[in-house]
């Protein structure tokens, strides 16, 4: 037995030595493998210096070029200019509305003066200084959750189960946020105020819409006069109320007092409150809804009356230009290195 003990510790201190002999082995691997990744980022960022070093003139110079022509293009280029609208469409007139939008930047691009001329009753130059229409929407998360909480309530618990949030988002499109921005852009900058009734009308002016509009608003109204009249029924009831309260107090000497179905007075006030508190938060609802709906679009900005100047260096062309050159040389000479790589390759 005591030759054995001496053994036994020996092969656990094997047992333990291989053991770190193992983990250190690991924790070198890892670190040289972390090395590795850091080495070969600083290779690559060394290589990039190499490539600009030996071909900085030419880059320069393909820079400088696209420099010249854009300056160039610039002094010629016309001063344009920009001006916005932002409107809520209503009964699901947001498509139309989009549609006729493209309809008319498709006229500007087609340089179709004519058909502008009697689009907007403008004169010919006004029209010719028209360059582009464009509708998107004013992204708004918060339109998205209001309207999956609109949903939840529309449908049954089980499609709800079934049709997740995310399910809902990915379906939401640029159709379905509440309020959208036209642009317009021109080259004279006083054209704009004649253009945003135009633009209104178009969707406004359609048959379904305004019957739409209509019938939604006779529903408002006779929802907003029947919650007017329970709440003046509240009112009587509450007065009734009032008034056994006062016959009880006046008769609590003798000892009578009269039982309104045997329920307990505190209870049945408090009921004829919160149906009351309720019944004027609907009537608010109401309210805002029927000033949400009075029309089929809400303008909620209308153009500047003089377009604001375009600018930027995205829309400047001596920037755009000298950038492009400069790219199209990096790109020529990285494909003459790998034309020469891949002749060295064959050898």
């Amino acid at each position: 037995m005591a030759t054995n003990q001496p053994t036994n510790n020996n092969e656990e201190e094997v047992d333990l030595g291989s053991l770190f002999v193992i983990i250190g082995k690991g924790f070198s691997r890892l670190f040289n493998f972390i090395g590795s990744i850091f080495k070969g980022i600083f290779d690559f960022f060394i290589l990039i210096l190499i490539f600009l070093k030996e071909n900085l003139i030419k880059i320069a110079i393909a820079g400088c070029i696209g420099l010249i022509i854009g300056l160039f293009i610039e002094t010629k280029k016309p001063v344009v200019y920009g001006s916005d609208l932002l409107v809520e469409p209503n009964f699901k007139s947001a498509r139309q509305l989009y549609n006729n939008v493209n309809y008319y930047n498709d006229l500007v691009k087609q340089k179709d003066t004519i058909s502008l001329e009697n689009t907007f009753k403008i004169d010919k130059e006004t029209a010719a200084s028209l360059k582009k229409f464009e509708i998107e929407p004013i992204i708004n998360d918060t339109d998205i959750i209001n309207a999956y909480n609109e949903f939840i309530l529309e449908v049954d618990t089980a499609t709800v189960r079934s049709y997740t949030f995310q399910d809902f988002k990915l379906s939401f499109t640029d159709l379905d946020y509440r309020i959208h921005k036209i642009k317009v852009v021109a080259e004279k900058n006083n054209v704009f105020r004649k253009l945003d009734d135009i633009i209104i009308s178009s969707v406004v002016s359609n048959k379904y819409f305004e019957r739409i509009k209509e019938l939604t608003n006779e529903n408002l109204n006779r929802t907003d006069s029947m919650y007017r009249q329970n709440l003046a029924q509240i009112d009587s009831l509450r007065k009734v109320y009032m008034q056994v309260m006062i016959e009880e107090a006046k008769k609590e000497t003798s000892g009578t007092s009269i039982d309104l179905g045997g329920e307990s007075r505190t209870a049945k006030e408090l009921e004829l409150f919160e149906t009351n508190k309720r019944i004027n938060k609907n009537l608010e609802d109401i309210a805002l809804e029927k000033s949400n709906k009075y029309e089929v679009i809400n303008v909620i900005s209308n153009f500047q009356p003089i377009g604001y100047e375009i600018k930027g260096i995205t829309k400047n062309y001596v920037f755009l230009l000298a950038a492009l050159g400069v790219g199209l040389m990096i790109l020529f000479l990285l494909l003459l290195q790998l034309n020469e790589y891949l002749k060295n390759y064959k050898k």
